[in-house]
C-alpha cells in the first residue's frame, strides 16, 4: 500500500506564545486522505492533480487553530482495495476522505464513512445515486454526476437532432448510470436508444469491435457512458472508423487533460460538460496561477477542482465549529458545511443541498479549432450555460432518505 503523508501546518504557528513543542503537543490536526487513481486510465485527471489541489486548499486554511495533514493512496479502481485503505484511514485517524474516482469504489466508502461517523467529500465519483438512494448524513457530492451530465450534454444534443443513440459504456456502476440518466433524457425528448454494448473495466484498451457494432446500429449518435483515456481510445477508434462522418459523437465525461491527449486536430467541434474550466474567469484563472507550480505546470482539471474546493469547505466548517468537535462527529461537520453557504476560486458561490449535492452553475463547452487556441491549454469555449438551480436533479426526485417530503 503506497501512502504518502505530508503536514501542511507547523504546529508551532498555532500560538505564538507558547514553545514549539507546547503547541505541538495541544493542537488538534486534522487529516484528510485523497483517495484516488495514480496508476490506472483516470490517473491523469485525477491522482496527483488532485492531491495538490487537496493540498492548495489546506494550505489556504493554515493559522486556524488545528494543523492540517494530507495523506493520499491509489485505490487502484478496485473496490475492495478502496474499502479497505478507507477503514485503515478511518481508524487510525482520518477524518475526512476526499476524490474517489470510480463510482464503485466511491459507494463503498460512502457506507464506511457512514458507519464510522466520519466525513466523505465526493469529488471524482459521478454515480447521481451518492445523493439519491444511497445518500448519507456524512457525504457531501461535490464536483459534478450522471444526472448533470446527462442533461448537459445528452440533453443539449438531443435538442439539435441527435434523436438516436447507441452507447459504449463502462461495465461498473458509473458507466451504468451515466448509460441510464443519458437513455432517460434522450427517451424523454422523443428520441429511442438503439443499442449498447458494454466493455470491461480497467481491463479494455481496444474499443474497436464496440465502434463496430455502434456503426451497425446506424443510429445518429454514439454516446460514450466512459470517461478520461477509455474515451480518448473510443474516440480514436471512432476516427480510425470513419464513425464521425456518420455519427455524432457524444462525449458525456470529457475534460481539459483528455482533451489535451486527443488534440485539438481530432477533438475539435466535440461538446462537452463540465462545472470547471481554469480559463472561466478572473478566479479560476488566479487559482490556476497558484497551484500551477505544483500541479506540474498544468492547470487544474475539473475533478482536482472540486477536490479543492470541497476541502477548503470542510476547513471553513472545521474552523467554524471547532477541530475537537468535527473530529469527533463526522455527520455534525457535514451538517455545518450545508449550513454554511459555499465560496472559493473554483467555482463561486454556491450552497450544499440536504441531500449531500453540491451545486453551482454548469457549463457545455465546445471543444476549440487549433486555429481558435490562442495558449497551451486553451481549449473550450462556452456553448452554454445552466444555473446552479437547474443544473443538477431537483432534490425531490431522487429518492434520498434525508430530504423531508
Amino acid at each position: 500500500m503506497d501512502i504518502n503523508r505530508r503536514s501542511l501546518l507547523a504546529a508551532g504557528s498555532v500560538a505564538a506564545v507558547a514553545p514549539a513543542s507546547s503547541a505541538r503537543a495541544q493542537a488538534q490536526t486534522i487529516r484528510v486522505g485523497v483517495l484516488t487513481d495514480m496508476s490506472g486510465p483516470y490517473r491523469d485527471t485525477t491522482g496527483p492533480g488532485s492531491v495538490a489541489l487537496t493540498q492548495a486548499a489546506a494550505a489556504e486554511m493554515a493559522n486556524r487553530g488545528f494543523t492540517i495533514e494530507v495523506l493520499s493512496a491509489d485505490h487502484q479502481n478496485r473496490p475492495d482495495v478502496g474499502a479497505n485503505l478507507a477503514r485503515q484511514w478511518y481508524d487510525q485517524g482520518v477524518d475526512a476522505i476526499v476524490d474517489v474516482p470510480t463510482s464503485s469504489v466511491a459507494l463503498a466508502v460512502n457506507q464506511i464513512a457512514r458507519e464510522k461517523n466520519k466525513v466523505f467529500l465526493n469529488s471524482g465519483a459521478a454515480s447521481s445515486d451518492l445523493t439519491g438512494s444511497q445518500c448519507s448524513p456524512n457525504t457531501v457530492h461535490w464536483t459534478y454526476d450522471t444526472w448533470m451530465l446527462a442533461k448537459g450534454t445528452g440533453g443539449a444534443i438531443v435538442r439539435t437532432g441527435g434523436d438516436s443513440w447507441f452507447f459504449i459504456t463502462a461495465d461498473y456502476a458509473f458507466g451504468h448510470a451515466l448509460e441510464r440518466d443519458t437513455a432517460n433524457f434522450v427517451r424523454a425528448a422523443g428520441g429511442q436508444v438503439l443499442g449498447q454494448v458494454r466493455y470491461p473495466f480497467p481491463a479494455t484498451t481496444d474499443f474497436s469491435s464496440f465502434v463496430v457494432q455502434a456503426q451497425a446500429s446506424r443510429a445518429k449518435v454514439l454516446g460514450m457512458a466512459n470517461a478520461s483515456t477509455d474515451t480518448v481510445n473510443t474516440i480514436k477508434a471512432a476516427r480510425e472508423f470513419g464513425l464521425h462522418r456518420s455519427m455524432k459523437l457524444a462525449a458525456l465525461l470529457m475534460g481539459v487533460m483528455d482533451i489535451h491527449a486527443l488534440g485539438l486536430e481530432s477533438a475539435q467541434g466535440l461538446l462537452l460538460t463540465e462545472s470547471f474550466y481554469w480559463n472561466l474567469n478572473d478566479r479560476t484563472r488566479a487559482l490556476t496561477q497558484r497551484v500551477r507550480a505544483a500541479n506540474q505546470n498544468r492547470p487544474p482539471a475539473m475533478v482536482p477542482a472540486g477536490c479543492y474546493g470541497a476541502t477548503l469547505h470542510y476547513l471553513k466548517a472545521v474552523a467554524d465549529m471547532g477541530a475537537a468537535a468535527a473530529k469527533a462527529d463526522g455527520r455534525a461537520a457535514v451538517a455545518r458545511m450545508k449550513a454554511m453557504p459555499t465560496d472559493d476560486d473554483a467555482f463561486g458561490p454556491g450552497r450544499i443541498r440536504e441531500d449531500g449535492r453540491k451545486i453551482h452553475p454548469v457549463f457545455l463547452f465546445e471543444v476549440k479549432s487549433p486555429g481558435e487556441s490562442r495558449a497551451p491549454f486553451d481549449y473550450y469555449k462556452v456553448a452554454a450555460t445552466t444555473p446552479a438551480e437547474e443544473a443538477f436533479r431537483p432534490v425531490s426526485e431522487g429518492g434520498c432518505s434525508l430530504v423531508r417530503s
